[in-house]
């Protein structure tokens, strides 16, 4: 099967990491405006929630990267 590419339309690849990037900026938001939120008092808990948020923070960081370089190239 040959390859379509329509005018206008991003390719699988780069949708998927488009898609990949709304689903960790959604939950970087849960986390810091839900989840940091109930477990306070929780030590641990706090301590994961925090941990994930940089970790969050830094899948945002690198899919943001990669996906400003392949939409410059397109």
């Amino acid at each position: 099967m040959l390859k379509q590419e329509r005018k206008g339309m991003l390719d699988n690849n780069t949708y998927n990491l488009l898609e990949q990037l709304t689903i960790e900026n959604k939950s970087l938001w849960r986390i810091k405006n839900n989840y940091k939120k109930d477990a306070a008092g929780d030590q641990e808990a706090m301590e994961f929630w925090n941990y994930l948020e940089q970790d969050k923070a830094d899948h945002i960081k690198k899919l943001t990267e990669l996906l400003e370089k392949r939409l410059k190239t397109k």
